[in-house]
């Protein structure tokens, strides 16, 4: 059950009522009065009735979409609306009144179920040289083509400037003028819809960008009591903490109904801390999934963390939070190690194949062992965690940008090696997410970048990532956040995706995709049936999937020369795929097509490669 709010049922914001008239409702319990103050088409103030909790309200005539306004606090200062739906004149103008209406197309659509998603985050502003929404849409097909069941988008709450990842979001209500606004996500989410793709939108709830918060003149929305990495924490548990849970919850089911977004991706939940009974976590999982029924939609929440904790997926009645599928770190940083052999920072902690075959046993590798890069003790087991329940990569957003130089898988491994890591990510029985541009090997870096235009902030900004790679050796200096080459350079370049072995590896990762669709074990998530075992002398990943008489055998070797004999799991098994076959121009150190033995046989791999196999009766053929 969600929060109720009996004085304050309707939106928080600007509501357009129909009859040129519109309401307003604003929570700003550090102020005596507030007024809404028009300033376009025309200059009008509209005191507002204080009605009690700190809420003030009211009914403005004549006020119609489009028109631009801000509230007046105290006669004094003048603020855009925190519940803003749209900011065209950035983060520190007006704010616009927007009619909600939609010709939606997809009142068909009930969702994507979560053991079929397969997750492709973006950004928007380098995903074309555009950068916005509309110019998105045309390449939905070619995703779906793919294989994508679901595109995630990084966030889209109106930020300082034109340029930033979307973490310095100030507006959690408004979409980014610079992307289009409003209009042009519900014409990219009902785009995706027609195209039976889910759209995850990636939302900050643990902070707000330094520029443009303006929500400490109206409230307590923030507390001094804990701290995060990016600025303060948001008050989910202190005095008047019922008020900012309502605005943030609100804020989900505002992108859940008014956008149809069928899943929520929840930015680095461990820095939200709120030891009440009821966590803001829960109460949020709650509210989206009683809205998700009343909608008839698939719709799931899916918590960020680097702290290893299944609560975050757990039931509420066995002691958890009830979202739905968490990021599993482990797994990226085990398959990292093992492909580049890097051993900086977090990277120290990872050790050889068995920490992958721990992660595909399991799902998270610490689960309450020391971590020599923490210092401490992480984790805890996520034996009982369903497979489905955890999201697993090669890249990602993150762990691409927050190297020194933005660099990509494609500038660290050889051609066998990004066929490698595909494979041991699509093969395993998780959620899996691919970052913009891996599925063709994208050459342009990913680097963070900002257009704040305070230049202590800007300063600020480049001392601090500066920090953040203090614990890493790598080289080579950093491109300049502020710097507009910064992001021009992060832009992806589609024409590769039609060239050599850029249109090779799209291919494999289509095949794969595709195998994993259509192979009878391969469309179950369930670690229990699952065999893993590891050979650390060899560098070799074995794993048997499904049940008798329909199992997959694959064989992942992560070594530079090749493999000694391995053993073979008895049956006879037919190939699927091979990375060291010609298609893939592979080195061809050819496996049989069909291999079967009364016992276990044995195997030899090419170096960095590896092969998928069937039990002749787990095939389906197209």
């Amino acid at each position: 059950m969600g929060m109720t709010f009996p004085q304050v049922p309707e939106s928080l914001g600007a509501s357009v009522l129909g009859g040129n008239r519109c309401r307003f409702l604003v929570w700003a319990p550090r102020v005596k009065q507030v007024d809404v103050h028009i300033v376009e088409p025309r200059d009008l103030l509209l005191p507002m009735k204080a009605i009690g909790n700190g809420y003030f309200h009211t009914v403005g005539e004549g006020v119609i979409p489009g028109a631009l306004y801000c509230y007046r606090l105290d006669g004094e200062k003048e603020r855009p609306d925190p519940a803003s739906r749209h900011q065209p004149q950035g983060v520190h103008g007006p704010s616009e009144v927007i009619d909600d209406r939609f010709e939606w197309t997809d009142q068909d659509w009930r969702g994507v179920s979560l053991e079929n998603y397969v997750l492709y985050e973006l950004h928007v502003g380098t995903f074309t040289s555009q950068g916005t929404f509309d110019a998105i849409v045309p390449r939905i097909t070619t995703l779906k083509d793919l294989g994508i069941t679901a595109i995630e988008i990084m966030p889209v709450a109106q930020f300082p400037g034109n340029r930033n990842w979307g973490y310095d979001g100030v507006f959690p209500y408004a979409v980014q003028e610079s992307y289009g606004g409003p209009g042009a996500l519900k014409r990219f989410v009902n785009s995706c819809h027609q195209q039976g793709i889910a759209v995850v939108l990636d939302v900050v709830y643990n902070h707000l960008g330094p520029e443009g918060n303006y929500l400490d003149d109206y409230g307590p929305y923030f507390t001094d009591r804990y701290q995060t990495p990016w600025g303060p924490a948001i008050n989910f548990d202190g005095r008047g903490s019922d008020e900012t849970r309502r605005y943030f919850i609100d804020n989900a089911l505002h992108w859940v109904g008014t956008f149809h977004i069928d899943g929520l991706r929840l930015d680095a939940v461990h820095a939200i801390v709120d030891p009440s009974a009821r966590p803001f976590l829960e109460e949020l999982g709650a509210a989206v999934h009683s809205k998700a029924e009343e909608l008839g939609r698939k719709i799931f929440v899916f918590p960020e963390s680097d702290s290893n904790d299944p609560r975050l997926v757990k039931s509420q009645g066995s002691g958890g939070y009830g979202l739905d599928a968490v990021w599993n770190d482990d797994f990226h940083h085990a398959l990292h190690v093992l492909l580049t052999g890097e051993k900086e920072g977090y990277y120290q902690d990872f050790h050889g194949v068995e920490h992958l075959a721990q992660a595909y046993r399991e799902g998270f590798v610490y689960s309450g062992q020391y971590s020599e890069f923490r210092g401490r003790r992480q984790g805890n087991s996520s034996k009982q965690v369903s497979a489905r329940r955890l999201v697993v990569f090669a890249q990602n957003h993150d762990q691409v940008g927050n190297r020194r130089l933005g660099d990509r898988l494609t500038h660290l491994l050889t051609f066998e090696q990004l066929k490698l890591a595909a494979g041991a990510l699509l093969l395993s029985p998780f959620i899996p997410l691919l970052f913009m541009g891996e599925e063709y090997g994208e050459r342009a870096p990913f680097s963070y970048f900002v257009s704040h235009r305070d230049n202590a902030l800007i300063e600020a900004v480049r001392q601090g990532r500066k920090r953040e790679f203090a614990r890493f050796a790598w080289r080579g200096e950093m491109p300049d956040p502020q710097s507009e080459t910064t992001f021009l350079a992060s832009r992806l370049n589609w024409d590769l995706r039609t060239q050599g072995q850029h249109q090779v590896l799209w291919d494999f990762y289509k095949e794969l995709i595709r195998l994993r669709k259509t192979v009878p074990a391969l469309t179950v998530l369930d670690k229990n049936r699952m065999q893993v075992e590891s050979y650390s002398d060899q560098n070799m990943l074995l794993v048997i999937r499904g049940q008798l008489p329909r199992r997959t055998f694959a064989a992942f070797h992560f070594g530079s020369r090749d493999s000694e004999q391995v053993p073979l799991p008895a049956g006879r098994w037919e190939k699927l795929l091979d990375s060291a076959d010609q298609r893939w121009e592979g080195k061809e150190h050819h496996t049989p097509q069909i291999l079967e033995s009364s016992s276990k046989g044995q195997l030899i791999l090419g170096s960095w490669t590896f092969v998928l196999f069937a039990e002749s009766s787990g095939i389906v053929r197209e």
